[in-house]
């Protein structure tokens, strides 16, 4: 029943979204038309439409997920992989205006944090459905390198009138190729004995980092494990 009445409120408040983006006015207009008790909208919204564009975004992360997990990837290269989920997020999204609206709401510094959680949170769904096990301090790097190329294409997505998007596409498999020159270059210094030894301090350290063990045990992203 909980998220049933919270699916209502959402769906009545993209309704308004497009003219008074994520507001308390949109919210009210949402309680309005869903016919939803105020206290009991405002329980499942705690700050008002701020909350609901973050149930928004979320919204789409599950979709993309579904989406991805009935996906045939056979024969495609990794990079291909990542470009395709990323495209997906994208393109379960059926209200553009209203991501715009979000993305100018997260831009404000009181909400900047939420928007960087979720944009976090979409990178981490799609390693997770890419299947990555990746535990250690590649867990931070893999996924703070997808959230610059999924924001960068989600804001360049906003402004794109191409044919079909064609434009974003485009700029998606730049960015991709951008990130494989980047590990490639980083796989050469590993290979370069005298860069290697004096990058052997740094990477000791690096690895006594470990992913988070449930994102449920605090807002920050990993822990420490101390050195033996």
């Amino acid at each position: 029943m909980t998220d049933d009445t919270a699916t209502r409120l959402l769906d009545a408040a993209l309704n308004h979204v497009a003219f008074d983006g994520w507001s308390e006015t949109t919210f009210r207009a949402a309680v309005t038309d869903a016919g939803v008790d105020p206290v009991v909208a405002r329980g499942l919204f705690p700050r008002g439409a701020v909350d609901m564009a973050i149930a928004f975004h979320r919204r789409g992360d599950d979709a993309m997920a579904a989406k991805l997990a009935q996906a045939d990837d056979e024969g495609l290269r990794y990079r291909d992989k990542v470009a395709r989920a990323i495209r997906t997020r994208i393109e379960v999204v059926d209200d553009r205006e209203a991501v715009r609206r979000g993305t100018t709401l997260f831009a404000l510094p009181l909400y900047a944090p939420d928007g960087a959680k979720l944009i976090w949170g979409t990178a981490d769904r799609i390693w997770g459905a890419l299947g990555d096990t990746a535990r250690d301090f590649n867990w931070y790097t893999k996924r703070a390198t997808l959230s610059g190329v999924y924001s960068s294409t989600v804001l360049f997505w906003l402004g794109d009138d191409s044919i079909d998007h064609q434009a974003t596409w485009d700029f998606l498999d730049r960015r991709i190729e951008d990130v494989m020159r980047i590990e490639k270059t980083k796989a050469k210094v590993r290979e370069n004995p005298l860069l290697k030894r004096v990058f052997a301090g740094p990477e000791r350290v690096l690895s006594n980092i470990r992913a988070p063990r449930s994102t449920r045990e605090s807002d920050l992203p990993g822990g420490w494990t101390a050195p033996r």
